[in-house]
Protein backbone atom coordinates (compact mmCIF):
# COMPACT_ATOMS: atom_id res chain seq x y z
CA UNK A 1 0.00 0.00 0.00
CA UNK A 2 2.85 2.54 0.78
CA UNK A 3 4.39 1.57 -2.55
CA UNK A 4 0.83 2.35 -4.25
CA UNK A 5 0.68 5.23 -1.89
CA UNK A 6 3.43 6.99 -3.13
CA UNK A 7 2.88 6.69 -6.54
CA UNK A 8 -1.44 8.32 -5.77
CA UNK A 9 1.26 11.31 -3.98
CA UNK A 10 3.32 11.99 -6.87
CA UNK A 11 0.30 12.09 -9.09
CA UNK A 12 -0.87 14.98 -7.65
CA UNK A 13 1.70 16.75 -6.22
CA UNK A 14 3.68 16.89 -9.83
CA UNK A 15 0.51 18.48 -11.74
CA UNK A 16 -0.22 20.46 -9.18
CA UNK A 17 3.18 22.25 -8.85
CA UNK A 18 3.80 21.94 -12.60
CA UNK A 19 0.54 24.29 -12.22
CA UNK A 20 1.54 26.87 -9.99
CA UNK A 21 4.87 27.12 -11.66
CA UNK A 22 2.77 28.17 -15.05
CA UNK A 23 0.80 30.72 -14.00
CA UNK A 24 3.35 32.12 -11.75
CA UNK A 25 5.50 32.45 -15.09
CA UNK A 26 2.68 33.68 -17.02
CA UNK A 27 1.93 35.90 -14.63
CA UNK A 28 5.73 37.32 -13.98
CA UNK A 29 5.83 37.57 -17.74
CA UNK A 30 3.13 39.42 -18.74
CA UNK A 31 3.60 42.04 -15.95
CA UNK A 32 7.54 42.40 -17.21
CA UNK A 33 6.30 42.80 -21.01
CA UNK A 34 3.45 45.00 -19.82
CA UNK A 35 5.93 47.66 -18.81
CA UNK A 36 7.93 47.64 -22.09
CA UNK A 37 5.80 49.64 -24.73
CA UNK A 38 6.21 48.68 -28.71
CA UNK A 39 7.36 51.42 -30.87
CA UNK A 40 4.46 51.26 -33.04
CA UNK A 41 2.34 52.78 -31.03
CA UNK A 42 -0.53 49.89 -31.42
CA UNK A 43 -2.60 49.13 -28.62
CA UNK A 44 -3.89 45.24 -28.22
CA UNK A 45 -7.38 46.44 -30.23
CA UNK A 46 -5.61 48.02 -33.11
CA UNK A 47 -2.94 45.29 -33.64
CA UNK A 48 -5.66 42.77 -33.98
CA UNK A 49 -8.01 44.94 -36.15
CA UNK A 50 -4.93 44.99 -38.64
CA UNK A 51 -4.50 40.83 -38.06
CA UNK A 52 -7.82 40.20 -39.25
CA UNK A 53 -8.38 42.52 -41.42
CA UNK A 54 -5.06 41.72 -43.35
CA UNK A 55 -6.39 38.07 -43.41
CA UNK A 56 -9.70 39.27 -44.63
CA UNK A 57 -11.57 38.50 -41.50
CA UNK A 58 -13.48 41.94 -41.60
CA UNK A 59 -16.69 40.67 -39.99
CA UNK A 60 -14.64 39.78 -37.29
CA UNK A 61 -15.50 41.83 -34.26
CA UNK A 62 -13.49 42.74 -30.96
CA UNK A 63 -14.70 43.48 -28.00
CA UNK A 64 -13.57 44.40 -24.63
CA UNK A 65 -14.21 42.25 -21.75
CA UNK A 66 -13.54 42.30 -17.53
CA UNK A 67 -10.68 40.77 -15.62
CA UNK A 68 -6.65 40.06 -16.54
CA UNK A 69 -5.46 37.23 -19.25
CA UNK A 70 -9.39 36.77 -19.91
CA UNK A 71 -8.96 36.94 -23.36
CA UNK A 72 -10.37 34.70 -26.11
CA UNK A 73 -11.91 33.61 -29.39
CA UNK A 74 -15.65 33.42 -29.52
CA UNK A 75 -16.42 31.07 -32.62
CA UNK A 76 -20.21 31.21 -32.11
CA UNK A 77 -19.73 34.89 -31.70
CA UNK A 78 -17.16 35.36 -34.41
CA UNK A 79 -15.47 37.94 -31.91
CA UNK A 80 -12.33 38.91 -30.18
CA UNK A 81 -12.32 39.28 -26.45
CA UNK A 82 -9.64 41.24 -24.93
CA UNK A 83 -9.22 41.75 -20.89
CA UNK A 84 -9.02 45.36 -20.09
CA UNK A 85 -5.21 44.67 -19.92
CA UNK A 86 -4.92 44.43 -22.82
CA UNK A 87 -7.47 46.01 -25.03
CA UNK A 88 -6.21 49.74 -24.82
CA UNK A 89 -2.57 49.13 -23.54
CA UNK A 90 0.21 49.95 -26.08
CA UNK A 91 2.72 47.29 -24.57
CA UNK A 92 4.73 43.99 -26.20
CA UNK A 93 2.44 41.73 -24.03
CA UNK A 94 -0.77 43.17 -24.98
CA UNK A 95 -0.34 43.01 -29.08
CA UNK A 96 1.43 39.73 -28.39
CA UNK A 97 -1.97 38.54 -26.47
CA UNK A 98 -4.17 40.12 -29.30
CA UNK A 99 -2.10 38.41 -31.92
CA UNK A 100 -2.81 35.31 -30.61
CA UNK A 101 -6.63 35.54 -29.97
CA UNK A 102 -6.28 36.45 -33.87
CA UNK A 103 -4.49 33.63 -34.75
CA UNK A 104 -7.44 31.45 -33.38
CA UNK A 105 -9.61 33.40 -35.37
CA UNK A 106 -7.64 32.85 -38.38
CA UNK A 107 -7.46 28.86 -38.34
CA UNK A 108 -11.43 29.29 -37.70
CA UNK A 109 -11.48 31.13 -41.25
CA UNK A 110 -8.97 28.28 -42.91
CA UNK A 111 -10.34 25.15 -41.28
CA UNK A 112 -7.28 24.56 -39.68
CA UNK A 113 -8.12 20.60 -38.82
CA UNK A 114 -7.04 20.37 -35.39
CA UNK A 115 -9.27 23.02 -33.96
CA UNK A 116 -12.83 21.42 -35.97
CA UNK A 117 -11.78 18.59 -33.68
CA UNK A 118 -11.45 20.10 -30.68
CA UNK A 119 -14.68 22.14 -31.47
CA UNK A 120 -16.37 19.02 -32.34
CA UNK A 121 -15.23 17.10 -28.76
CA UNK A 122 -16.07 20.17 -27.09
CA UNK A 123 -20.07 18.76 -25.76
CA UNK A 124 -18.92 15.39 -25.29
CA UNK A 125 -15.81 16.97 -23.12
CA UNK A 126 -18.12 19.10 -21.12
CA UNK A 127 -20.44 16.41 -20.29
CA UNK A 128 -17.53 13.99 -19.29
CA UNK A 129 -16.26 17.29 -17.07
CA UNK A 130 -19.75 17.48 -15.42
CA UNK A 131 -20.88 13.34 -15.02
CA UNK A 132 -17.38 11.89 -15.04
CA UNK A 133 -16.97 12.11 -11.03
CA UNK A 134 -20.50 11.34 -9.94
CA UNK A 135 -20.64 8.11 -12.26
CA UNK A 136 -17.54 6.90 -11.18
CA UNK A 137 -18.53 7.39 -7.24
CA UNK A 138 -21.74 6.00 -7.56
CA UNK A 139 -20.27 2.80 -9.66
CA UNK A 140 -17.83 2.32 -6.85
CA UNK A 141 -20.58 2.13 -4.39
CA UNK A 142 -23.04 0.27 -5.72
CA UNK A 143 -20.66 -2.39 -7.60
CA UNK A 144 -21.89 -1.45 -11.16
CA UNK A 145 -19.09 -1.52 -13.57
CA UNK A 146 -20.77 -0.07 -16.49
CA UNK A 147 -20.55 3.20 -14.66
CA UNK A 148 -17.53 3.29 -13.41
CA UNK A 149 -16.02 2.25 -17.03
CA UNK A 150 -18.20 5.65 -18.16
CA UNK A 151 -16.71 7.71 -15.47
CA UNK A 152 -12.96 6.90 -16.42
CA UNK A 153 -13.72 7.55 -19.90
CA UNK A 154 -15.07 10.57 -19.01
CA UNK A 155 -11.39 11.80 -17.36
CA UNK A 156 -9.94 9.97 -20.65
CA UNK A 157 -11.93 12.37 -22.65
CA UNK A 158 -10.80 15.56 -20.82
CA UNK A 159 -7.13 14.68 -21.04
CA UNK A 160 -7.45 14.05 -24.50
CA UNK A 161 -9.20 17.63 -25.25
CA UNK A 162 -6.28 19.10 -23.52
CA UNK A 163 -3.85 17.27 -26.04
CA UNK A 164 -5.92 18.20 -29.03
CA UNK A 165 -5.45 21.54 -27.96
CA UNK A 166 -1.78 21.70 -27.81
CA UNK A 167 -1.24 22.14 -31.30
CA UNK A 168 -4.60 24.36 -31.38
CA UNK A 169 -2.85 27.01 -29.07
CA UNK A 170 0.96 26.32 -30.53
CA UNK A 171 -0.27 27.27 -34.30
CA UNK A 172 -2.23 30.22 -33.06
CA UNK A 173 1.36 31.82 -31.47
CA UNK A 174 3.13 30.77 -34.41
CA UNK A 175 0.60 32.74 -36.92
CA UNK A 176 0.64 35.84 -34.28
CA UNK A 177 4.36 35.65 -34.62
CA UNK A 178 4.47 35.82 -38.15
CA UNK A 179 1.79 38.21 -38.65
CA UNK A 180 3.51 40.93 -36.47
CA UNK A 181 6.70 40.04 -37.91
CA UNK A 182 4.91 40.57 -41.69
CA UNK A 183 3.66 43.92 -40.61
CA UNK A 184 6.24 45.40 -38.57
CA UNK A 185 3.79 45.85 -35.76
CA UNK A 186 6.64 44.17 -32.86
CA UNK A 187 9.70 43.93 -35.39
CA UNK A 188 11.96 45.77 -32.46
CA UNK A 189 10.28 43.37 -30.12
CA UNK A 190 9.79 39.90 -31.31
CA UNK A 191 11.41 38.49 -28.19
CA UNK A 192 9.19 40.10 -26.01
CA UNK A 193 6.34 38.95 -28.05
CA UNK A 194 7.90 34.88 -28.36
CA UNK A 195 8.76 35.18 -24.26
CA UNK A 196 4.63 36.07 -23.54
CA UNK A 197 3.46 33.62 -25.80
CA UNK A 198 5.97 30.68 -24.58
CA UNK A 199 4.85 31.25 -20.60
CA UNK A 200 1.36 31.42 -21.83
CA UNK A 201 1.59 27.77 -23.81
CA UNK A 202 3.27 26.19 -20.55
CA UNK A 203 0.01 26.51 -19.01
CA UNK A 204 -1.48 24.31 -21.91
CA UNK A 205 1.26 21.47 -21.51
CA UNK A 206 0.46 22.20 -17.84
CA UNK A 207 -3.05 21.21 -18.13
CA UNK A 208 -2.48 18.11 -20.10
CA UNK A 209 -0.30 16.56 -18.00
CA UNK A 210 -2.62 17.65 -14.99
CA UNK A 211 -5.69 15.88 -16.76
CA UNK A 212 -3.64 12.39 -17.57
CA UNK A 213 -1.95 12.45 -14.09
CA UNK A 214 -5.54 12.59 -13.22
CA UNK A 215 -6.95 10.27 -15.30
CA UNK A 216 -4.09 7.44 -14.40
CA UNK A 217 -4.82 8.25 -10.43
CA UNK A 218 -8.44 7.73 -10.96
CA UNK A 219 -7.68 4.42 -12.90
CA UNK A 220 -5.32 3.09 -10.19
CA UNK A 221 -7.63 3.95 -7.34
CA UNK A 222 -10.05 1.81 -8.87
CA UNK A 223 -7.68 -1.16 -9.72
CA UNK A 224 -6.33 -1.30 -6.40
CA UNK A 225 -9.92 -1.40 -5.30
CA UNK A 226 -10.98 -4.29 -7.71
CA UNK A 227 -7.68 -6.21 -6.38
CA UNK A 228 -8.74 -5.77 -2.69
CA UNK A 229 -11.73 -7.23 -3.78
Amino acid sequence: MYYNGGYYLWLVLVPLLLGIFAQSRVSSTFKRYSGQLSASGHTGASAARRILDDNGLQDVGIQQVRGELTDHYDPKANVVRLSESVYGSTSVAAIGVAAHECGHAVQQATGYFPMKIRSAIIPITNFGSKMAIPLLLVGVIFSLQPLVTIGLWGYLLIALFQLVTLPVEFNASTRAVKSLQGMGITSAEEQGVRQVLTAAAMTYVASLISAFTQFLRMFLIYGNRRRQH
